[in-house]
């Protein structure tokens, strides 16, 4: 008799697969910048189109023009309002905008009259805000974030964190075309699902105790228990997923790419927006946050030559 060989359905690389607690991820890892500079930023997921570009690649179709999949986020500018140090892992000290004009959207009291010594911090971050307001999908609370801060040290991080105090930072200080940068969302939800959709494992033949999508065995007889290995019906999708080395192809004004109808369950967009290459996890409106990427290897960013964008 034949041996059958598979590897095993559904990875464990991510577990456990359950709803995310909140729908504004964290991002826990960033990348490290010799010059001081802010590694983040964030935008709303509008759509997806077509751009016609001038392949740049190693591929056979260098030179020519190819039509690839991109998608668009609608990028607000962000707002910061404070600076927070980190030692060891932990908060020492923050530090606020005297702005009370930018202080009141955060409908918070902010008591903190200390300045941050840089003796004291090994890492600084900036605390921001995104105003959907601004933007066309109803939302109306702001979102606030907290971004890393690059630099060799951690004086230089915090003197140049102080300059953008009380400032609104757009994408294109953040970011430039050709930069390679990671994705962060929470995936588009779909509720309860069986074990044959959630982990892609085979359907029983006809006669299979006469059910078709169901796991043939749920494991051996000793130990006497399900062990959590056991591909079975659950929470699919609302999770938190990091897409490494997304190309930013271009960043531009919303008449470039606004169409008269809008965006299929988005509208039209108002602010500046960002093309990304590929997809992005996450459905349309949702909050989708980037950093400059951590795995990027030897990729020199090159300046795409974006040719047409298709509406």
């Amino acid at each position: 008799m034949a041996k059958h060989n598979a590897p095993r359905r559904g990875s464990l690389a991510f577990w456990p697969r359950k709803r995310a607690k909140f729908q504004l991820p964290r991002v826990l890892a960033w990348a490290s910048s010799p010059t001081p500079c802010i590694l983040g930023f964030a935008g709303y997921k509008a759509g997806q189109t077509s751009v016609v570009i001038v392949d740049d690649t190693m591929r056979p179709t260098k030179g020519q023009e190819i039509v690839l999949n991109c998608t668009i986020v609608e990028a607000p500018p962000i707002v910061i309002y404070g600076i927070r140090a980190y030692r060891d892992g932990m908060v020492v000290c923050d530090e606020f905008t005297p702005d009370e004009k930018v202080i009141l959207k955060l409908r918070q009291k902010l008591t903190s009259a200390k300045k941050i010594d840089e003796n004291s911090a090994d890492e600084i971050f900036v605390l921001a805000f995104v105003e959907p307001a601004k933007t066309g999908i109803g939302k109306k609370h702001i979102e606030r974030l907290q971004i890393a801060v690059g630099g060799n040290t951690a004086k230089a991080k915090l003197d140049y964190a102080r300059t953008l105090l009380g400032k609104e930072l757009s994408a294109s200080e953040v970011f430039k075309p050709g930069e390679y940068c990671d994705a962060v969302a929470i995936t588009r939800g779909k509720g309860w699902q069986g074990s044959v959709k959630r982990f892609g494992i085979a359907k029983q033949r006809r006669k299979a105790t006469g059910r078709v999508r169901h796991l043939g065995n749920l494991g051996p007889w000793h130990p006497g228990y399900v062990t959590y290995t056991i591909p079975q019906a659950g929470q699919m999708g609302y999770h938190k997923r990091t897409d490494y080395n997304k190309r930013l192809l271009k960043i531009g004004k919303p008449d470039d790419v606004n169409k008269k109808s809008g965006f299929k369950n988005y509208g039209v967009l108002k602010n500046d927006y960002v093309l990304f290459e590929g997809t992005l996890p996450g459905p349309v409106k949702r909050l989708v946050r980037f950093r400059k990427a951590i795995r990027k290897g030897e990729q020199k960013p090159k300046p795409p030559n974006v040719v047409q964008i298709v509406k």
